[in-house]
């Protein structure tokens, strides 16, 4: 584990300063100075209030001089996507129609975040609107990825995910629609979780003008961080409580190795690339190892090719008549209807599969992590795989066909491949197994190597 405490997991952090042996001062001061010396060439924070959250740092460690009661994210200082309402904060969306604006009310989950004990200090970049698997805007430019700063760090979570590999912030809080935490947590390096549709509250999204009142289908919120048992924290502080409704998730399952489990790494419909195969495939061979038996025949009963399809179809309505309701050219009330139908029939075959195996490992994206295009849009770009042109949507082949039918995904660095990048994977349960998966992430990571450090965080 990093000597730096800028380096640790939340959960460590967290638990230092409680026991007075690491102040919340102390480490804001440590993040400032990294972020000075880091961001200039990384780019993923974009919006800091240092004076405030000295303040708040101050407060946070007189607060354990006095032994009073402490939240478990006390004195945590952390940074928040750009697509999440912050109040206070410039909160822009990554959109020139927001480059001002500041909200008098937090999200949600941002509320949820400062209850716990954390200290919000600054904003990580996202592309405009959150509508792409890379990470630009015309107001602050490019985030690159900590790894190298020819590739993306993936999007639209790319700024989140780029700072916390390189330590710039305890831990992130991210959005997800077609894999916006779970690409950029595997193109950097770290640890990420889509949680199960409807877990975490998602009011407060900026990925549109007016702002997030109403929450979109399929889109979700969940953390990115430095190891499993930060997203496990995470969930807990973040999970809906709006009585009398509230989120309750079922216990992490006690013996990883009772576990039965599938492995669904390559298929015709979005081949990988083989340096992505080859690091996916050693993680779950070390996973066996390990004494967890793996299933690497077995698949739910299902046509990926569709399923994409109609994820595509549902995601992008989702997104187009949330964000620009008076303008979106999508499906009538109608044909929206037979495309949910088709939605309950494709979850229902998730389900049955689900009685027969407890998770499903399976790619994140078919590629590593790309050069940077910004010429054109996500429906006319292209990416290279195996020496063959493929379309730059394809990113998604993977992440569509789990988040489509709302189901929690935790995304473990899994290592690096030939060309020096991260790899990731995800592990896949049913509705509602969100601590299974990730407890499973966890045993992935442990017989893997987890998190490591990029050069540029050292």
């Amino acid at each position: 584990m990093p000597d730096d405490p800028a380096l640790w997991p939340a959960t460590r952090q967290a638990a230092a300063i409680r026991a007075g042996q690491l102040r919340s001062a102390d480490l804001l001061e440590r993040y400032a100075e990294r972020i000075a010396r880091i961001n200039p060439g990384l780019n993923a924070v974009v919006t800091l209030d240092l004076e405030g959250a000295r303040a708040a740092a101050r407060a946070a460690d007189a607060a354990v001089a006095r032994g009073d009661d402490l939240g478990p994210l006390h004195g945590l200082p952390v940074t928040i996507k750009d697509a999440i309402e912050t109040a206070g904060m410039r909160s822009t969306g990554g959109a020139v129609e927001l480059r001002d604006n500041v909200p008098a009310r937090d999200a949600p989950v941002v509320r949820a975040l400062r209850e716990a004990g954390a200290i919000i200090f600054g904003k990580t970049n996202v592309p405009r609107w959150s509508g792409d698997g890379q990470t630009f805007n015309e107001i602050f430019g490019t985030t690159v990825n900590p790894w190298n700063s020819d590739r993306v760090p993936g999007g639209s979570s790319g700024g989140a995910a780029a700072a916390v590999a390189a330590g710039l912030t305890s831990f992130e809080v991210g959005t997800d629609i077609g894999g916006s935490i779970r690409l950029p947590s595997a193109f950097c390096g770290v640890f990420g979780h889509k949680p199960s549709f409807g877990v975490i509250p998602t009011r407060g999204y900026l990925d549109h003008p007016q702002g997030g009142t109403t929450e979109a289908d399929v889109n979700v919120f969940g953390p990115i961080a430095r190891s499993a048992e930060d997203l496990d924290l995470l969930l807990e502080i973040l999970r809906r409580r709006e009585p009398p409704w509230t989120a309750e998730l079922p216990p992490p399952p006690d013996d990883v190795q009772a576990l039965r489990v599938a492995a669904w790494l390559d298929d015709p419909f979005c081949s990988i690339d083989a340096e992505v195969l080859e690091v996916t495939r050693a993680a779950v061979a070390a996973l066996e190892a390990s004494g967890v038996q793996v299933d690497h025949e077995a698949r739910p009963d299902l046509d990926p090719g569709e399923a994409f399809d109609l994820g595509g179809r549902l995601i992008g309505e989702a997104a187009m008549s949330h964000s620009r309701p008076d303008t979106a050219d999508g499906p009538s009330h109608r044909e929206w209807l037979d495309l949910n139908t088709a939605r309950a029939a494709l979850r229902s075959r998730w389900a049955e599969f689900f009685t027969r195996f407890d998770a499903i490992l399976m790619p994140v994206a078919f590629v590593p992590p790309f050069p940077h295009d910004h010429e054109g849009d996500v429906a006319t770009r292209t990416v290279i795989c195996n020496g063959e042109t493929r379309p730059f949507l394809d990113i998604a082949g993977w992440t569509v066909l789990t988040g489509l039918a709302y189901l929690p995904s935790t995304v473990p660095p899994i290592g690096l491949g030939a060309s020096g990048l991260p790899t990731g994977m995800q592990v896949v349960g049913p509705y509602g197994a969100d601590r299974r998966t990730i407890r499973l992430a966890a045993r992935i990571a442990e017989c893997s190597g987890g998190y490591q450090a990029p050069p540029i965080a050292r």
